[in-house]
C-alpha cells in the first residue's frame, strides 16, 4: 500500500487573533510535534520555543509523539491564565457573602 497524501491543521490562538495552517503533507506517520515544527508557527510567535507545548487534536489533549490522521486538527493550547477551580471557589465565596449582606 503506497503512502497518500495527509492534509492537517495546525492551530494556535491568542486573545485576540488566531492563525491556522493547512499543510498537505506526502507522507503518513508524522507526529503532532512535526506538524507543529513544519507550520512555521514556532517561527511566527518564538515564546512558544520558550515553554514545553500542550498540544490537542480535535479539543482532546495529546502526546506530542501522537501519530496524525488526514483531517486532524493539531491545536497549540495556551497556558491559563487563572486556575478554573480557584476561580469557582472565588465566585461561591462571593456568592455567599452576598447572600449574607441582604
Amino acid at each position: 500500500m503506497g503512502g497518500s497524501a495527509v492534509q492537517v491543521e495546525v492551530v494556535y490562538a491568542l486573545s485576540d487573533r488566531q492563525r491556522v495552517v493547512t499543510l498537505a503533507l506526502p507522507e503518513t506517520g508524522l507526529t503532532a510535534q512535526a506538524a507543529v515544527e513544519r507550520s512555521g508557527l514556532l517561527d511566527e510567535f518564538p515564546a512558544l520555543r520558550d515553554r514545553a507545548l500542550v498540544l490537542g487534536i480535535h479539543g482532546m489533549v495529546c502526546a506530542p509523539e501522537r501519530l496524525l490522521r488526514d483531517r486532524d486538527r493539531v491545536e497549540i493550547y495556551r497556558p491559563l491564565q487563572v486556575d478554573p477551580r480557584a476561580q469557582r471557589r472565588e465566585r461561591a465565596a462571593d456568592a455567599a457573602r452576598k447572600g449574607r449582606s441582604r
